[in-house]
């Protein structure tokens, strides 16, 4: 899958999206980003910190998955964003954040979609 042009197509589907970028296993960047002309509101340590977290949140969720079911995504909510975390198969997950007013329900729909659609 070209993740560059999968989270170009997720910043195009709401302007609420703010960021969208897959991750491997390692927390190296493989595609997506910051939205251009939007500002992060984490420095650059601080969103690496977030991402190493979320890496570790996923591999820890891999583990239960075997009493469970594998899990899709999970949602923080924060007082200025919504932060999404999809988990792509066993190498990947993309992290995504919107603005707090996004719809939860048409963001996660859309970007199953377009995973979905991708994946072809």
């Amino acid at each position: 899958m070209d993740y560059g042009n999968f989270c170009s197509q997720i910043l195009k589907t709401d302007p609420k999206i703010r960021f969208a970028s897959v991750f491997d296993e390692w927390a190296k960047p493989v595609g997506g980003g910051m939205r251009e002309g939007m500002k992060s509101l984490l420095s650059e340590h601080m969103q690496n910190e977030l991402v190493n977290l979320s890496i570790i949140d996923w591999k820890a969720r891999k583990d239960t998955a075997k009493m469970l079911g594998k899990t899709k995504y999970t949602l923080a909510e924060y007082d200025t964003i919504k932060r999404f975390s999809f988990y792509l198969g066993d190498e990947h997950l993309l992290l995504v954040s919107t603005e707090k007013d996004s719809d939860t329900n048409v963001v996660v729909d859309e970007i199953i979609k377009l995973y979905y659609k991708n994946q072809k």
